[in-house]
């Protein structure tokens, strides 16, 4: 029996997808980090992705769910500004090497507003970051990575800069390639 569109339209609305809500950089920063990004994927591998500061990590909804939810929390978010602290390693591929933010009230805020909207809740508290890079190395390549980023960009640990527009991204995170993601919408702050 063949299945008519409406069938299938029903469908995509009901398929959840991973999605995540990120602070894009200006533009002047975006363009440093990405140079930055590169140069450690040169020697370390790992897939390539837009600069960003996580804002609410990934959470299962429909799409027409997660641009609804999106429109309604940007609506709440002003600019806000973002400072670096540290270059930093985490403990797994999404958070290999990473930029440690201030956790400033209006960074936290943006996040915890967002979230809400969304119904995130995450099993630990926020840690506002910025990736540099992704993967799975040894202790002594992130160290030896994080070495490198500080090298390349020595004030890049001290370096502030504002968040003026949010992302909605469908983040599959079983995918390591990244191929999945993609922007689904984007809004400038005001």
């Amino acid at each position: 029996m063949e299945s008519s569109g409406s069938e299938i339209s029903a469908t995509t609305e009901t398929q959840k997808n991973v999605y995540s809500v990120w602070g894009i950089p200006s533009k002047n920063v975006t363009e440093r980090l990405k140079k930055l990004m590169e140069n450690l994927r040169s020697e370390f591998g790992g897939p390539e992705f837009e600069p960003h500061v996580t804002v609410v990590g990934a959470i299962q909804l429909t799409q027409s769910d997660a641009i609804h939810n999106f429109n309604l929390a940007c609506q709440g978010v002003k600019p806000y500004t973002a400072k670096v602290n540290s270059v930093s390693t985490g403990t797994f591929f999404y958070q290999c090497v990473y930029l440690l933010l201030h956790p400033s009230n209006q960074v936290l805020e943006a996040s915890a507003h967002c979230s809400r909207h969304f119904g995130y809740l995450s099993s630990s508290p926020y840690m506002p970051h910025a990736s540099l890079l992704y993967g799975d190395l040894t202790e002594e390549e992130k160290q030896r990575a994080k070495e490198k980023a500080e090298a390349f960009d020595a004030s890049v640990s001290s370096l502030s800069f504002q968040i003026s527009r949010l992302a909605l991204y469908k983040t599959d995170t079983e995918d390591k390639t990244l191929k999945s993601w993609e922007k689904i919408a984007d809004y400038d702050l005001v």
